[in-house]
Formats: C-alpha cells, sequence, structure tokens
C-alpha cells in the first residue's frame, strides 16, 4: 500500500513507523526540513518538505497514485485543505485527524474519514487506565466503547464458567488466555486467572459495565 503521512509531530511519526514495520510504502510531508530528516535516518520512508495545501507538493508525494492520505497537523485548516486536495487526486482513503470538534462537519462534508481530538482520546484513556486497573486497551467507535480487561488470581468468577458472569448492556467480543490462545468466550468457557476479555459496551453504560466486571473479575481487597 501506498501512504501519505502529513505532519510529523507525535502521531504522525508513530504513524510512519507502524506503516513502515507493515511493509507499506511510506512518504512523509512536513514544512520542517530538520522533523523529515530525522525520519530518514531511523525509517525507510521518502520525506517531502513544503506545505501539502501547494498541489505541486502532493504532487512531488506521489498522490495521484496513493492509496491512503493522513493529515495529521496540528491546523485543522491545512488537514481539511490538503484532504480536499488529496479527494481531488482521487486518493481512495482519506483520513485526518480533527483538533477541534466543531470543525468535524467540514471534513465529513468533504468525505473524509476523521479521529476527533486526539488529546481529548489519550486523556480518557489515561482516567479509565486509574480507575480500572485491569484495563489493557481503550478505542471508541459511535456509539460505544471496546476495552480489554483482566480477570485476576483470587477474583470471585475466577474459575467458574463465562455464562455465571453478571452481563448487563455489554458482550464479549473475545478472550485470549496468558498463553496468547484466542477463544470464542462461550457459556462453558471455564474463566482462568490471566484471561483477557475484549468487551463491548455502548457508551452511556460504560460506568455501569466497568462497575459489574471490576466487581467479579478483580481481586476482592484484604
Amino acid at each position: 500500500m501506498y501512504i501519505i503521512i502529513v505532519g510529523l509531530g507525535g502521531i504522525g511519526k508513530n504513524l510512519a513507523k507502524l506503516a513502515v514495520e507493515h511493509t507499506h510504502t511510506v512518504v512523509v510531508i512536513d514544512q520542517e526540513e530538520s522533523r523529515c530528516s530525522e525520519l530518514l535516518e531511523h525509517y525507510d520512508v521518502l520525506a517531502v518538505t513544503g506545505n501539502a495545501t501547494d498541489k505541486s507538493v502532493l504532487e512531488e508525494a506521489g498522490a495521484d497514485r496513493a492509496d491512503s492520505l493522513i493529515a495529521t497537523t496540528s491546523d485543522d485548516a491545512v488537514n481539511l485543505m490538503t484532504c480536499w486536495l488529496a479527494k481531488k487526486f482521487r486518493v481512495p482513503n482519506v483520513v485526518a485527524i480533527v483538533n477541534q470538534p466543531a470543525h468535524s462537519d467540514f471534513f465529513k462534508e468533504v468525505g473524509v474519514r476523521i479521529s476527533e481530538n486526539p488529546d481529548e482520546l489519550v486523556a480518557s484513556r489515561l482516567y479509565y487506565w486509574t480507575q480500572n486497573p485491569q484495563l489493557q486497551q481503550l478505542a471508541s467507535i459511535p456509539g460505544g466503547t471496546i476495552f480489554e480487561i483482566v480477570a485476576e488470581t483470587g477474583a470471585p468468577i475466577v474459575d467458574h464458567e463465562i455464562r455465571e458472569l453478571k452481563v448487563k448492556d455489554f458482550v464479549f467480543i473475545a478472550l485470549r488466555r496468558k498463553s496468547g490462545e484466542l477463544i470464542i468466550p462461550s457459556g462453558n468457557v471455564k474463566i482462568q486467572p490471566g484471561d483477557i476479555f475484549t468487551v463491548f459496551t455502548k457508551k452511556e453504560a460504560e460506568d455501569d459495565c466497568l462497575r459489574l466486571l471490576n466487581k467479579q473479575l478483580k481481586k476482592s481487597a484484604e
């Protein structure tokens, strides 16, 4: 896959690293030459120094043959204009960071897939981790949340079957053993210490879901 990443802040650099690790062809664009040079020293990417709102810069980056373009700058106006141009180049998959939620509709009108307010997403994840020590990962999707939670040694539900878990407004998507084995969480599967449950719940039911799971999967305080 041919991927263009615009903006080499924290998100852009990590995206480039991830894409290279998955053996994609990666082109990065940033206005600061030092950022491009730094990335070139560590990763097998192509780099273009310039403003991605300039059509010629996107041409140099190969937008006419790109499969995806991801705009990650901290300036919504730059991201929006870049995405609009990418659409003109007929890039099939155009994605952007939206720093101000009030700007989301502008991106949607252009037909861009968005990730809103990355700082807020990070803050949300950190908050959940402080409130729920077993919470492994957290992802927000429209209308709901997906997270992973660990069954602790000595928890009330350990050594019982999944069917005995009290469930309300959430579903189990998968269960992963400590060994790495992935299991479909059917009712007769016995819960073992260290089991990691992947859970989906509606947004409005998050707190109740976590409270109920913590009560059953977390070891009681002495």
